[in-house]
């Protein structure tokens, strides 16, 4: 008779998948306490998107996270925009 691993334990006790979100951004309950992250890595997209709020270039971010690409920060910022604008047109419906 086989055992269970802890792996297939977890599944079963309701452990949730990684969600993700476009093609370099998850949401993976095991990485980051489950925050929104670059596919791959432990870097929380709001870290990026806030040091580009304060000024600091993507050349300055992938030379601070080297495994974060441009693509990668350029998704997140364009759906973080998608976003705040679809936020905004809902509330003024």
């Amino acid at each position: 008779m086989r055992t269970k691993t802890n792996i297939e334990r977890k599944s079963k006790a309701g452990h949730r998948e990684p969600m993700f979100v476009g093609k370099h951004l998850v949401v993976d309950p095991r990485v980051c306490h489950g925050e929104l992250t670059f596919r791959g890595t432990r870097v929380p997209v709001e870290t990026i998107l806030g040091y580009l709020a304060k000024g600091f270039s993507i050349a300055y971010l992938h030379k601070s996270w080297p495994e974060v690409s441009a693509a990668a920060i350029q998704e997140a910022v364009s759906l973080a925009s998608d976003r705040l604008i679809q936020h905004y047109r809902d509330q003024a419906s």
